[in-house]
């Protein structure tokens, strides 16, 4: 079973180095997001909550009006929604990273993906295609 046309073995170690470099992008993106914090809090603002950039609790803090007026139930609602508020902002980030590994150029069309033939053939000859 061949995967690769006549003539297409010169275009490995191209594919080969894209992958490397989109691989290389993405750990230096993760490596960022985790010293990254982010903030979000409750609807009150009397709860908040710190994230690293790869969404990891670091923090809850809790003003003590909080404390005071609220409820266990309440409190723990505040907190939650807190945490997700900051886990959402940290979302953005992600999105960054994940959207980041062609280089920031234009979002390409299925043609111009490189691995696009490849796949094709696969398929086509697995008899998907």
């Amino acid at each position: 079973m061949t995967h690769i046309g006549a003539g297409d073995e010169e275009d490995l170690p191209r594919l080969f180095r894209e992958i490397e470099r989109m691989a290389d992008t993405f750990s230096d993106g993760m490596r960022e997001l985790d010293e990254r914090k982010v903030t979000g809090a409750d609807g009150s603002g009397r709860v908040v909550a710190t994230v690293t950039g790869s969404a990891k609790l670091l923090h809850v803090r809790i003003d003590p009006r909080a404390m005071r007026d609220l409820d266990h139930v309440a409190l723990s609602q505040a907190v939650l929604d807190a945490v997700g508020a900051a886990r959402r902002a940290a979302a953005g980030g992600l999105d960054e990273i994940l959207g980041g590994p062609n280089g920031d150029r234009p979002q390409s069309g299925p043609e111009d993906n490189p691995f696009a033939r490849y796949f094709d053939a696969f398929l086509r000859e697995d008899g998907h295609g």
